[in-house]
């Protein structure tokens, strides 16, 4: 795959929320696909600890990983600016061929260029848990793929290098002239 296929990514929210997420493929291989976001239309900026993570017009460069329990996000502003690296928590992807099926588990990671990495929305998790929208099961998966990243976060084995390798710029070269 190239920067002129694209991929659907179907992304369900539980109990019932679905979003289909249109993305270019800018690397494709057997351990990562790495996807290029359309420039995002956002209500309000997406903020933590008062500083914006997402916001109008922004790009998020994507890396999914066959069979793991969570994404990578590059997120930038509007502007280009990298804010910082977003984790969610899902179920492996179902990658077949140019449509993906994931569901979100609730937690994330976020980890801003100025900080320390940290777990958010564990109250949502609670609360799903609690609605009956997640089995304790998964609950717990979820927890423990959330606490592994922090981890590996804190002894600097994570994120994978292909991560590192992987800029805006270098995404929106290989998405070419089609890019968003």
């Amino acid at each position: 795959m190239t920067g002129s296929e694209r991929v659907r990514i179907h992304y369900r929210r539980l109990p019932d929320r679905d979003r289909v997420y249109d993305q270019r493929v800018v690397l494709a291989s057997d351990d990562c696909t790495v996807t290029l976001s359309e420039p995002l239309e956002l209500s309000e900026p997406m903020s933590f600890d008062g500083a914006v993570m997402l916001e109008q017009g922004s790009l998020a460069l994507w890396f999914t990983f066959p069979g793991r329990w969570h994404d990578i996000g590059l997120f930038h502003r509007a502007d280009g600016t990298f804010t910082g690296l977003y984790a969610n928590i899902l179920t492996p992807p179902e990658m077949e061929s140019d449509v993906w099926h994931t569901t979100d588990l609730f937690l994330d990671v976020w980890w801003p260029v100025r900080g320390d990495v940290v777990l958010l929305d564990e109250d949502e998790l609670s609360d799903a848990l609690e609605a009956g929208h997640i089995s304790p099961d998964l609950a717990e998966q979820a927890r423990d793929e959330a606490h592994r990243l922090l981890g590996l976060a804190k002894t600097g084995s994570w994120p994978p290098r292909i991560v590192s390798d992987w800029t805006l710029e270098r995404a929106l070269e290989a998405a070419g002239p089609q890019r968003p």
